[in-house]
């Protein structure tokens, strides 16, 4: 059975315990979504986005409580957090904002018959499995297209997040969702099994490991549901030779240090031309070393503590196997003494196909720096491991840069950026990486049934 509570990283002491679902609440639960979907689908959209509006009002306003809400939770530096609740609000913001126009009936052309109408249809409960490294962001990218599209939506959190979980709730409630339309659960994974393979739940989304997608898609494919899957990924990032080097290590350096590393889409694999590693890898490992570490609602931390102790401790067992592998380490990738989940900063060289590390994510502040002689080996080895979430490439000739960046096997390609994620951008991945899309108007497009009305006459 799962275990929901609030484990703060920061000291590794357990502040709150919650309840867990009981098994026979699981029908009721159904129930309850299942009856709440034929009110709610019906409700109409200008007024399902004004209650998204209050939604967003509401995680403007409160961005600094949420962002010390999930420092305790799951480590994330104070100013991230906030960053973090407003892009949330910003989702329901812009889904409020285009969603009825994105709902519009389009009239084809007739084709021979009096009228040919695609309508778009919401397709009823909907199950979401989130993870805890972006508590607010991931529910959002779920949660505000499906109640803008009209489905019902039971949510459950990750074991860490279940105080944010609860607010969440609170606050879609306040602003005027229905209580059964969204569900807050603490269920455990056979529970969840249940309720997919239940016939009145039609689809679910799960961002999390390999493994967890895995189970999911397994039982959702057995009964032939609807699936979007957003799932690990161990990002390429390409450095062409026309860039000032140490401008952009400190970028990137900086990037793959957010959240403590613990980003899917973070630059985990950076690959550099031969003539430029020494200089890029001394102003990584600078950057690194420079960084201070520590409590996450010190305004003067940049890398806070790691969701747990044991999300640190198989960081720095990465970390380890690696160097007994044959790779170097040329700092950090040590757990600091005294309470709390917390590792210098580390950065590793001389990875090859034969090491662990070469095929793993790395869900932690470590940095993988090759050194390549030409753009088609950088390019060859970043399209190397099963994953295909997102990569960058990084130079002054913008043509140039975007032809490479064409030939990567991501979701999502970028040109000197890395990783940006706004509501109107598209998120998601290939190959192992997962399948759907999130944001903008293909978030609307994955659970809704797109509807054909033609009309002829007799």
């Amino acid at each position: 059975m799962a275990t929901y509570r609030t484990t703060n990283p920061t000291t590794g002491r357990t502040e709150t315990d919650f309840p867990t679902l009981d098994d026979g609440q699981v029908e009721h639960i159904l129930s309850r979504s299942d009856a709440a979907f034929s009110t709610w689908r019906t409700t109409p959209a200008q007024q399902r986005a004004a209650a998204l509006t209050r939604v967003a009002d509401a995680y403007e306003a409160r961005a600094e409580e949420l962002g010390r809400l999930i420092a305790t939770e799951m480590g994330k530096p104070l100013d991230q957090g906030i960053g973090e609740a407003q892009l949330a609000g910003s989702i329901y913001r812009w889904y409020a904002t285009h969603g009825p126009d994105l709902l519009e009936s389009e009239q084809l052309d007739p084709q021979g018959a009096r009228e040919s109408l695609v309508q778009t249809e919401p397709i009823g409960p909907l199950v979401g499995v989130m993870p805890w490294n972006y508590p607010y962001y991931q529910v959002a990218r779920f949660v505000a297209p499906n109640l803008m599209a009209g489905n019902t939506i039971v949510l459950k959190h990750a074991e860490i997040c279940a105080a944010s979980s609860e607010v969440m709730a609170r606050m879609l409630h306040d602003a005027g969702v229905p209580e059964d339309a969204y569900i807050n659960v603490f269920a455990g994974h056979e529970q969840i099994a249940a309720m997919i393979a239940d016939p009145r739940v039609r689809g679910v989304s799960l961002t999390g490991s390999e493994r967890a997608g895995s189970a999911v898609a397994g039982t959702a494919g057995e009964h032939l549901k609807k699936a979007v899957l957003e799932l690990g990924g161990s990002d390429p990032l390409i450095v062409l030779d026309d860039v000032d080097v140490e401008h952009v290590a400190g970028i990137v350096a900086k990037a793959r240090l957010s959240n403590a590393g613990q980003a899917c889409n973070s630059p985990k694999r950076m690959f550099v031309p031969r003539e430029m590693t020494e200089t890029f890898l001394e102003t990584v490992i600078a950057t690194f070393e420079q960084a201070t570490v520590g409590d996450p609602l010190d305004e003067d931390v940049d890398v806070g503590p790691l969701s747990s102790v044991e999300a640190r401790d198989g960081v720095v067992e990465q970390v380890a196997r690696a160097v007994e592998q044959g790779a170097t380490l040329h700092t950090g990738g040590v757990a600091l003494s005294g309470e709390g989940a917390f590792m210098r900063p580390a950065v590793l060289t001389g990875v090859t196909r034969e090491m662990d590390a070469y095929w793993e994510e790395i869900f932690g502040p470590v940095a993988v720096i090759h050194s390549v002689s030409s753009v088609d080996e950088a390019v060859e080895l970043a399209d190397d491991v099963d994953f295909g979430l997102s990569g960058s490439v990084w130079g002054r000739d913008l043509d140039r840069a975007q032809q490479v960046a064409d030939r990567l096997e991501v979701g999502m390609a970028y040109v000197n950026e890395h990783g940006t994620t706004l509501p109107g951008l598209p998120f998601g991945g290939v190959k192992r990486s997962g399948f759907g899309r999130e944001l903008a108007r293909w978030g609307m497009g994955e659970f809704v049934n797109v509807r054909l009305r033609r009309t002829s006459a007799l």
